[in-house]
């Protein structure tokens, strides 16, 4: 790996396994399955799979699964599933954090013999309160000079289920005056009647994130606990449970990276699941949401995602990226894969009157600067379908397609001039009358006339009818708090546009640049050959800046 490429952490990881301290390295991808992993996960299974890849080692993939009331089985295969569709794999089988609660509970009994854990009977309030403040040093609860022997027996009738939730807690005895507050006596088990999802009813206790990561870590034989920045602090947890039980061969250290934040964006799993119950969305899959399900349902690859997490690199510090970057590299992943077809979201019927009969027209489905080959026949006779915003009979400077005096080149046809407009009796423009050149067919034109641009068509008699799903961003601003931030337009379904039969007839993909329109991806729940239906997975290029500043009256003119 050249030094150009090389981040903070994997210099950590070649400074350790040049100085001996470790063999192999081992690192894991611990989530909660408490919701479905997005976009910020996608960075960390980047990191700590491309981390063991890279060093020849191996990533365990473990479901940190300590809180009965939030957990489910489904989370479980969104996570399996959202590591596998990166193109990355575990070590073994999938591990929990529930496949070691009896070591949990069994080191828990040592730190109480070691007088270094309690059973606190305060209240939640209370322990708060007695934690004290940044200024102010806290306050150890009374019940800390329980003794050994008292701390051992309800700690056992806490595994028992004799307490009610929230009755006693088992606490670290660690420094209440310490400047770290997380070191102020941390919580390490609390009471939970709660179903686990695994082990059904066999505990009423649960460890705390910060006691059982760290022991499970251990265990697994993890070298590199790769964590986001908001667990620094937390870091001294970890290295006083290990350190004070003396699990050091080989020890496992903690390092953390910036968490990724996108503008436009929210990745918090709270809100993301409000956005689900509330019915703000179809699902966690739904293609608005930033799940890697949704962008997966969008139309993203894997590549695109994995080079987006590349572009951004691995920080020390907190920072915002412009959701653009995401986009554009969807954008350039498939300008060099996908083909090109044409699809009228908004049909205004054009009738070519001087045309007779009817063709096939051979049209690649690539431009000549993308290194693939594919042809498709398009359909064409005198009745066809232009897109309606592409016919103006006013038009506003720099309007350059079709006008009343103005010509323009249907794609991959011929260039026609528009004859006559027909209205309805409000006035709406119903049809075109129009007429084509004969001898400036596309690839062999001698017409000598010049146009200043080319627009889709489709054949109105092959043309398939299709749903056409508009998906834009979902929030309006750009550090989104909740639902009031939601963008009102980030869904619009038509569903009677008109595309080119090749595209429903051959198949010849299952992402699409549709010309002029953007990329498109045949929704794969809800697409049939009956029914089509197509997400538009990013347009073709950046245009939200310029709406933006538009509305606020700062566009240029």
């Amino acid at each position: 790996m050249s030094s150009e490429s090389k981040d903070f952490l994997r210099t950590i990881v070649e400074e350790d396994l040049h100085a001996g301290k470790y063999s192999e390295v081992v690192t894991r991808f611990p989530p909660e399955p408490n919701g479905f992993p997005h976009i910020g996960h996608a960075k960390s299974i980047a990191i700590n799979f491309g981390i063991a890849r890279d060093y020849k080692g191996h990533c365990n993939l473990r479901m940190d699964d300590t809180n009965p009331t939030t957990e489910d089985t489904r989370y479980v295969e969104a996570l399996k599933d959202a590591v596998e569709w990166l193109g990355f794999q575990w070590e073994g089988n999938v591990r929990y954090t529930s496949d070691y609660f009896p070591e949990l509970y069994q080191y828990a009994i040592e730190l109480v013999k070691m007088g270094k854990a309690y059973v606190d009977s305060l209240t939640e309030e209370e322990i708060r309160e007695y934690r004290g403040t940044v200024m102010e040093a806290g306050r150890r609860s009374v019940y800390a000079e329980r003794s050994v022997e008292e701390n051992l027996d309800l700690l056992e009738r806490m595994k028992e289920g004799e307490f009610k939730d929230g009755e006693h807690v088992l606490r670290a005895k660690i420094d209440m005056s310490a400047a770290n507050m997380k070191m102020r006596d941390p919580l390490l088990y609390r009471i939970r009647h709660a179903h686990h999802y695994r082990t059904g009813d066999a505990w009423n206790i649960y460890p705390m994130y910060d006691y059982g990561h760290c022991i499970s870590d251990y265990l697994e034989g993890v070298t590199h606990s790769i964590c986001t920045l908001e667990f620094e602090n937390n870091r001294d947890i970890y290295d006083w449970v290990l350190d004070t039980l003396g699990l050091t061969s080989p020890r496992p250290y903690q390092h953390e990276f910036a968490r990724l934040g996108i503008n436009y964006t929210v990745m918090s799993k709270r809100k993301l699941l409000e956005l689900v119950n509330e019915k703000y969305v179809s699902g966690w899959d739904d293609p608005r949401m930033s799940t890697i399900a949704g962008l997966r349902r969008r139309g993203y690859t894997p590549e695109s995602i994995l080079n987006f997490c590349h572009q951004i690199g691995i920080a020390k510090a907190n920072s915002m990226v412009d959701v653009a970057q995401l986009e554009f590299c969807i954008r350039d992943d498939l300008n060099t894969k996908v083909p090109r077809v044409m699809c009228v979201l908004d049909p205004l019927k054009v009738t070519i009157e001087n045309y007779e009969g009817s063709e096939e027209l051979d049209a690649s489905y690539y431009p000549e600067d993308v290194p693939k080959e594919g042809n498709r026949k398009l359909p064409f006779s005198r009745y066809i379908y232009i897109e309606r915003d592409d016919f103006s009979e006013n038009p506003p400077a720099g309007f350059y397609r079709l006008t009343p005096e103005q010509p323009v080149r249907l794609k991959h046809a011929y260039i026609i001039t528009c004859k006559e407009v027909i209205k309805d009796g409000s006035g709406n423009i119903t049809e075109i009358i129009a007429t084509y050149h004969p001898d400036s067919k596309s690839g062999s034109d001698t017409s000598g006339i010049k146009v200043k641009s080319a627009i889709q068509w489709v054949e109105a008699n092959t043309a398939k009818t299709v749903e056409v799903r508009l998906y834009d961003r979902l929030y309006t601003c750009e550090a989104p708090e909740g639902v009031e931030d939601l963008n009102p337009d980030s869904l619009k379904v038509i569903k009677n546009a008109l595309v080119e039969p090749a595209l429903i007839s051959e198949k010849p993909d299952v992402r699409f640049q549709f010309e002029r329109q953007g990329y498109f991806y045949a929704d794969p729940i809800d697409y049939t050959d009956e029914a089509p239906v197509f997400n538009r997975i990013v347009g073709l290029k950046d245009s939200w800046n310029k709406k933006n500043k538009a509305d606020e009256g700062t566009a240029k003119p």
